[in-house]
């Protein structure tokens, strides 16, 4: 068993004189990642502080039947080291449970087992500090000074480190659309609620004539098929209203999943800001998409519902959300509704609202002291780092170019914060250990786990002079055309230079456009 004897930071008034090597706020599964990594590195004191009284991820969203959308590697430790106490296949020979996942033959972890494997590695862990909530950091010298509150009894704690690591997560989002029941949606025993609450408020859904759920994603996908089982047992109506064009799957093809390597961030990372907003609007279904196989049986269950009659559903996609009120305390709730294709508008009454409209980053109020030391773009949002750092020290300008940022560089990081500059990478799990081996890297100035640099097959980008010799490439001057453009007037040049032997014919245009959009 893992010695937790000696913790690397006791909670003694005494050693929160100490300057430490980092602290990190928020305790979800990147910053336990992170805690996981650091705690067998003798030489690295840092402390995680959490306001919640213990680790709970998604409570909202364990059904039973749910599970991940990552393998199972993609766990605290295991690529970054393999060997660790923390690794998800160690947890499960630890409670005696190796040959059973052997046996179930299937790579993607159910949600509860996921959570109870957090929940195990967190009660492993000395570093982490439950019930503190971090109130304001201010920078004194070359040290960060951290203070706040514990919840549960009001007694105030400080800490001092060098560095910082932001982990606070994101919050459920809610559309503009929703701003009248805004207030309702968190209180407990109210019939519209976001998904977040799902499990929370599904006795009183359950118990309404009605339910409609907004959204387009895996949870909403989740929620319709959790309700659509005891839809016979509680004689509801049941609707699913999105705004996609049609319930789009997941895309997993494993040329797809390179985007999600130090490769892929390397090039989107070095993207102008204009280009990589353009290209996020297009990558939704590598990231947002709902699982192929819990598609397929929503519509098995379907199927089968329906051979025993009518089945009381309606399935809506192209329709968006306007409104959403209620005229008393006690009422049925009135959406005003958008198809966006037949450009019509009307009303939908619904006794219940589940409101599965994802989640946001929202930067915390603690900043507010050293809004100074934090670099960001013209749009507001963090300047990240190549290397996840945003404090202005170790960035060069506020579009995050890439280059900016010395691997060894940085003061402050975040965590899941960077999905403008670092693309799809940055909500997956499988990069935690990524992410996490780049951060402590420049936190001791070593690097303590290996970093991959290359992993893809493919070239994600234009080659570069080194790739221009022995494969074929030779890179050209660059054009600096404007995104999304091609170069016509060099096509038509050479259109006019060629003809003067052969005229080209139409297909063969139409292949020479290919390649220059290609």
């Amino acid at each position: 068993m893992h010695d937790t004897s000696t913790p690397h930071v006791t909670d003694t008034a005494e050693t929160r004189n100490e300057v430490l090597d980092f602290v990190a706020i928020g305790i979800g599964p990147f910053n336990l990642s992170l805690a996981c990594l650091s705690e067998p590195l003798e030489d690295v004191n840092g402390v995680f502080l959490e306001r919640k009284a213990e680790f709970d991820w998604h409570p909202g969203m364990l059904l039973e039947d749910a599970s991940m959308q990552t393998p199972f590697m993609a766990d605290m430790v295991s690529l970054a080291d393999p060997t660790s106490h923390f690794s998800f296949l160690n947890y499960l020979k630890l409670h005696d449970k190796l040959y059973n996942f052997y046996i179930r033959e299937d790579f993607f972890l159910l949600r509860r087992e996921y959570n109870q494997y957090c929940q195990w590695a967190a009660r492993e862990l000395t570093s982490l500090r439950f019930d503190h909530e971090v109130q304001d950091i201010q920078h004194v010298g070359d040290i960060y000074v951290v203070r706040g509150t514990r919840p549960s009894s009001g007694e105030a704690f400080t800490y001092r480190a060098r560095k910082l690591v932001l982990g606070t997560g994101t919050q459920p989002y809610l559309p503009g659309a929703a701003d009248a029941v805004r207030d309702e949606v968190p209180v407990a025993g109210s019939r519209v609620c976001h998904n977040a609450h799902y499990l929370a408020r599904k006795d009183e859904l359950t118990s309404q004539p009605a339910i409609t759920i907004i959204g387009s994603g895996q949870s909403a996908a989740e929620i319709y098929l959790d309700l659509l089982r005891e839809i016979d047992q509680h004689a509801y109506q049941l609707n699913w209203i999105t705004r996609s064009p049609r319930f789009f799957p997941l895309e997993y093809g494993k040329l797809t999943l390179e985007m999600t390597s130090p490769d892929y961030i390397d090039y989107f990372h070095a993207l102008p800001r204009e280009q990589r907003n353009t290209l996020l609007a297009t990558q939704k279904g590598l990231y947002k998409g709902i699982n192929l196989e819990l598609i397929n049986e929503i519509y098995d269950t379907l199927y089968a519902k329906q051979l025993q009659g009518v089945v009381p559903t309606t399935l809506m996609t192209n329709t968006e959300l306007t409104s959403l009120t209620r005229e008393s305390a006690d009422g049925d709730f009135s959406l005003g509704l958008y198809q966006r294709e037949q450009q019509q508008a009307w009303r939908h009454e619904t006794s219940a609202v589940v409101l599965a409209t994802g989640y946001h980053y929202v930067a915390p109020p603690f900043l507010k002291s050293i809004e100074s030391r934090i670099r960001r773009d013209a749009e507001g949002r963090y300047a990240v780092g190549r290397f996840y750092a945003v404090d202005a020290q170790s960035t060069a300008d506020a579009e995050g170019n890439e280059g900016d940022q010395s691997p060894f560089a940085g003061e402050i990081f975040v965590q899941n914060a960077e999905l403008h500059t670092h693309s799809l990478a940055a909500p997956d799990l499988g990069m935690a250990c990524y992410r996490n081996s780049c951060i402590l890297r420049a936190i001791t100035g070593r690097e303590v786990y290996p970093i991959e640099r290359r992993i893809a097959f493919q070239s994600f980008g234009a080659p570069g002079v080194e790739k221009g010799n022995g494969n074929g490439f030779t890179p050209l001057p660059a054009a600096h055309l404007a995104y999304g453009e091609t170069d016509l007037h060099a096509s038509a040049a050479s259109e006019k230079t060629a003809s003067s032997s052969t005229a080209p014919t139409e297909s063969s245009r139409a292949a020479q456009h290919r390649e220059t959009t290609a």
